[in-house]
């Protein structure tokens, strides 16, 4: 037990701090996630034994009931609306087109069954929902035209439709009669559908007028909805995918309380889960066995990244009559991956029947296109000139919030304060700033430019906030027993060259200094210093 759980924080910090180390060589960190399992697993330098396909797919559909959560709950609706119809179709027909022609594909150039071969599409038929959204955050790359949300909503939504394809296959590959077949996919279908509006309207309902005294307990309860929304559903037939996934998208934009912090939250719980997975498949792996199937894996990959995926897009948004380049940008981001490869385990554990070694097949390809795609989309989108630089890709997040131009301020008026017995049209302020609240003897005044301004008054004042461009940072100066400032005032200090005391830390108090600010043992003095342009220049470059 003490052994697992050393290597379980070896692994997590590993792969957070593979994450800088992607930023600097263009490579998805997911990838970088699924070659450190390689690493780790049967054929890799610590030879971790790991061959249960059985608990990798409910490790994996555990995990994935959260990202396809968050999926949803992340997904800001006000910039997805106007392109949500493209990406559904885009999401169902085009992962059914993106599987027929794959499996054609399968049937006539590598001689696989014609139910192999499209199972083999169904599997590997949708985008890879956590690759698309690290990409477009690690990157910061906003696309135009909505672009960024139209692939957002599409790899998000159609993990559910590739799954029921995926389930279709296997089950006429088992034997299984066309009724069952037609109910299958009615029950995926609606079923998914109602329970996740029904749980994602009802959940946001109670939430909007639930409060809990304890801090976290409403964040548990959005976990115990993320998991009924794939339980209930999947326990009648319903596709829980879909179920889940709909019922974030309505609880993320609805007004319920403290959503930034759920969505961190979910944030932070789904990179767990991503690392989960990624290294999960990769530990499951054996390269050994990749040399077999790479040929295939690879005509699969050009097929399914230059025929499959671009005929399937231009023949939907062709109809919206959407630009060449905008479809060619969609055509290349549609990556596979994690998804994909858990279907791919779902196969291999069910009774059809198969002679090929779909678990491998579809990782290499997952491998290669998340490599291949995702590295090369944010010089793609710049060829195609897609790349929005005038706004940031975050608004399409439920997690953004628009940066304030103005802040509020509190100004104390002491006895000495120079503003003290002046009429408010009588100081002079800095440009841009303003008196908007007096407030005196527990009363809230408006001001006018004849009011007067008496000691014990607190002003409130908006003034612009200050915008960071690093050229200037703040220090901490401790005052020790022995420090040479302790029971002097401030104005009797040499303080170093360019640098200000702009707050002083007292016990559990903050307080703006002036010259006569005694310092004292155990003093915090915050410190404003500017950092020289050639410094800054330096640390840009």
């Amino acid at each position: 037990m003490t052994t697992a759980l050393l290597i379980g924080a070896v692994v997590l910090v590993i792969c957070v701090a593979s994450s800088k180390l992607s930023n600097k060589i263009g490579i998805p960190v997911l990838l970088l996630f699924i070659v450190l399992g390689m690493l780790f697993g049967s054929d890799g330098i610590l030879k971790i034994g790991f061959d249960d396909f059985q608990l990798a797919e409910k490790i994996c559909s555990a995990a994935l009931i959260f990202i396809m959560f968050y999926g949803g709950f992340g997904t800001s609706w006000a910039p997805a609306k106007p392109v949500a119809v493209k990406a559904a179709l885009l999401s169902s027909l085009g992962v059914i087109a993106t599987a027929g022609l794959t499996g054609v594909f399968c049937h006539f150039a590598l001689g696989m069954d014609w139910l192999e071969g499209l199972l083999v599409g169904s599997v590997i038929g949708s985008t890879d929902a956590a690759s698309v959204f690290s990409i477009l955050r690690s990157k910061k790359l906003n696309l135009k035209y909505g672009l960024a949300s139209m692939l957002e909503v599409e790899s998000g939504s159609n993990d559910p439709f590739a799954y029921t394809l995926t389930m279709v296959f296997l089950a006429l590959m088992s034997g299984n009669g066309e009724i069952s077949i037609s109910y299958f996919i009615f029950s995926q279908i609606i079923y998914g559908l109602l329970f996740g509006a029904a749980i994602g309207l009802l959940s946001a309902f109670l939430l909007r007028r639930v409060h809990f005294e304890i801090n976290g307990l409403h964040t548990i309860l959005v976990v115990a909805v993320a998991l009924l929304a794939y339980a209930l559903p999947s326990l009648v037939g319903g596709n829980g995918y879909l179920s889940v996934y709909l019922a974030g998208i309505i609880l993320g934009n609805s007004k319920i309380f403290d959503k930034v912090t759920l969505v961190h939250f979910f944030d932070g719980v789904t990179w767990i889960m991503q690392i989960l997975i990624f290294f999960s498949l990769g530990l499951l792996s054996f390269p050994s066995q990749m040399p077999q199937i790479l040929l295939p894996a690879i005509g699969i990959t050009i097929f399914l990244t230059f025929v499959a995926r671009p005929a399937a897009v231009f023949a939907i948004l062709s109809w919206f009559k959407v630009p060449v380049r905008q479809q060619l940008l969609v055509s290349w981001a549609g990556f596979r991956g994690a998804a994909s490869i858990v279907f791919a385990i779902y196969a291999v554990i069910s009774d059809a029947q198969q002679s090929i070694d779909i678990f491998h097949i579809v990782f290499c390809v997952a491998l290669l296109s998340v490599s291949f795609q995702g590295t090369l989309l944010p010089v793609f989108a710049k060829k195609l000139l897609l790349v929005d630089d005038q706004d940031t890709v975050f608004k399409t997040f439920n997690d953004y919030q628009d940066p304030m131009t103005m802040k509020l301020i509190e100004l104390p008026i002491s006895q000495r304060h120079p503003w003290a017995g002046c009429r408010l049209n009588e100081i002079s302020m800095a440009e841009g700033s303003l008196v908007v609240m007096v407030k005196r003897d527990e009363k809230a005044l408006v001001p006018h430019g004849e009011t007067l301004i008496q000691t014990g008054d607190v002003l409130v004042v908006s003034c612009p906030s200050y915008e960071d461009d690093g050229s200037v940072r703040l220090l901490e100066e401790t005052l020790e027993k022995r420090h040479p400032w302790v029971n002097k005032k401030l104005s009797e200090i040499t303080l170093p060259r360019g640098s200000l005391v702009v707050m002083v830390k007292r016990e559990n108090e903050s307080m703006i200094p002036n010259g006569d600010t005694l310092l004292q043992r155990g003093d915090v003095l915050v410190m404003s210093a500017a950092v020289s342009q050639k410094t800054v220049s330096k640390a840009d470059s």
